[in-house]
Formats: C-alpha cells, structure tokens, sequence
C-alpha cells in the first residue's frame, strides 16, 4: 500500500480546492481499462466541469504529483504496481454539438470524453461521411484523436480541423491541424496537455450509405477479430507495407500464452485475458512474440499499446 503521508497529501488537495466531480483513492484500474489489467491508482477523478478539472490540474502541478488522462482505457497496459499519481478521467466531457453546415459538410464540435461509437453512430443516423471505418474502434474521442485512430483507409486526423487542450497550467488553446505532429497512430500531442474537445469537418451523404459502410466495416471486424474476450486492441503497429498480425501469425505465435494472456487464435495482434492476468506476463508475451517475428523476417515490431505505470515490485 502507499505510505500515509502519501494519501494524506492528496486529499489535502480537496480541502484547499473547488473541487465538483467524482474522487477515488487507491482505484483498481482493471476496472477501466479494456484489457481489465492494472494495479491501483493513487488517486483518480472524474471532473464534471473545465474548473473542476483546472483546479486539480493546477494543484497536481504545484504538488508535483504526476498525472496520467484516461479516456476510454482501450489501447492501454496498466502495469500490475498501479499508477503513481492522479488519473483523470474525461468521462463526463460528453457532447456533440453541430458548429455549421452547408450542402456539402457540416462541422462539429466533439468533447473528448465522448465515445467513439457513440460519434460513428451519430454521424450513421445523420448521414455524414468520413469515419465510418472507425466502426468498431472502443475507446474515446479524446483518445482516437490523440493515438490517431485508423481503419480501412480511414483515420482520425483525416477528418480534424483542429482541437482544445489545457496544459497542466489549467491554461487552455486551441492548436489547428497542421500544427499537430500526426503520424501512424500516434500525434503530437504532449502527454502533459489534457485533449479537451475537438473539431471536425463530416461530407453530407445519404444516409443509407454511411449505414451500408459501417455495416460493411463492422462484419469484418466481427469476422477478424476477438471481440468477446478482453483485450486492449491491436498490440504491434504495423510495419511498413507490412501487417504485424500476418507476421506473427507466419511465426507460429499464434495460441502462445503465458500465465492468462493469449495470443488470439483470431487475429495474431490481439492478445486477450483469459481471466485475472497481470501485466507482467502481457509484456513477457510481448517480448517472446517480437523475438519470434525478429528471428523469422528481420522485422523489428513496435508497441502500438501504450504501456504505463509501475512494476509490482515498487514499495507503495
């Protein structure tokens, strides 16, 4: 457990701030996260407001406490020590609003805490157009955005027109598009600016074909990949010109498994728990799949999971 002088010092935090939302001490975060992996959180919140989240920002930031943002918890590997620190959540940074529209596009402006899903769908029951291969993708607005969410040709970025972010400053600017660093499922966003909106620019379209496209995208997705299980998503980015699940499909990787975690029998790159795994044994199966795929093509594979918190083994 974490010292007493550690716990104290954050809940100091809310006496000397306004604070309105939801706050947790020690969380278990396999409770949010989609590979249902992960130690406890020091502290994690769930601000209702743009104050509420500039105040803990600002005292976090004054405390030297580090910070991690949270949307959907999908593309994550929580490390089985927990998170040192504050997590917030944008759960409750929920809104799509139409900005404008003409015959042709409409503009958008999209909370970050908003569901991916819940936009594909919006866009499906209005007719509009440009993300209908990220049909199926979990996880948050915020997130899509900020790890350049794709499929089938589309992606996140294709779409954006620009964002808001505060810094740990509680200092809040907005940055266009072309001044954002995107490449292949990543942006250049820093992890210390909390993504808090975007907007976005959608083609007008009938709305049986957005419909007839989603579908379409999702049946695969259904088709290739284990949805029924726990996983956090693709594992590896794909190499250039390259699929990473082909490569460690051809390796023989798929089925290997260590303690609870498999490689998927479905798709190669998905790693699924099979029940209360750690995250030790998710990296250790990392490391055997990329060894396997090095010795067998050459190719050296890169996480696309983003991997955070601390071992185990640190005294908390």
């Amino acid at each position: 457990m974490r010292s007493q002088g550690i716990v104290e010092e954050l809940e100091e935090i809310f006496s000397e701030i306004t604070f309105e939302g939801d706050v947790r001490f020690m969380e278990p975060m396999i409770k949010h996260t989609s590979l249902r992996i992960g130690g406890p959180a020091d502290l994690f919140v769930i601000p209702r407001n743009i104050p509420s989240l500039k105040n803990i920002l600002v005292a976090l930031k004054k405390r030297k406490i580090p910070f991690l943002a949270l949307g959907g918890g999908t593309n994550i590997l929580v490390r089985d020590g927990g998170i040192e620190g504050a997590v917030i959540s944008l759960r409750s940074f929920k809104k799509i609003e139409i900005l404008s529209e003409d015959k042709a596009n409409v503009k958008m402006h999209v909370e970050a805490g908003t569901s991916l899903q819940r936009l594909v769908n919006f866009s499906r029951e209005k007719g509009y157009a440009g993300i209908e291969g990220l049909a199926g993708i979990p996880g948050s607005v915020g997130g899509a955005i900020c790890g350049n969410a794709g499929a089938f040709g589309y992606e996140m970025k294709d779409v954006l027109i620009s964002v808001s972010i505060m810094d740990d400053k509680g200092k809040i600017k907005t940055l266009k598009k072309e001044d954002i660093d995107f490449g292949y499922r990543r942006s250049g966003i820093s992890s210390t600016d909390l993504l808090l909106s975007a907007e976005i620019i959608l083609k007008k379209d009938k709305k049986e074909h957005v419909s007839a496209k989603i579908e379409d995208f999702l049946k695969k997705k259904w088709e290739s990949q284990p949805f029924s299980e726990p996983s956090a998503g693709c594992v590896f980015k794909n190499p250039p010109e390259l699929s990473a699940g082909r490569l460690i499909d051809e390796a023989g990787c798929k089925g290997m498994r260590i303690g609870k975690i498999e490689v998927s029998s479905i798709h190669a790159n998905f790693f699924t728990n099979k029940g209360k795994a750690t995250a030790s044994d998710f990296i250790r199966l990392m490391k055997d799949v990329a060894q396997k795929v090095k010795e067998r093509f050459g190719v050296v594979l890169e996480p696309e999971i983003r991997i955070v918190g601390r071992n185990a083994d640190v005294n908390r």
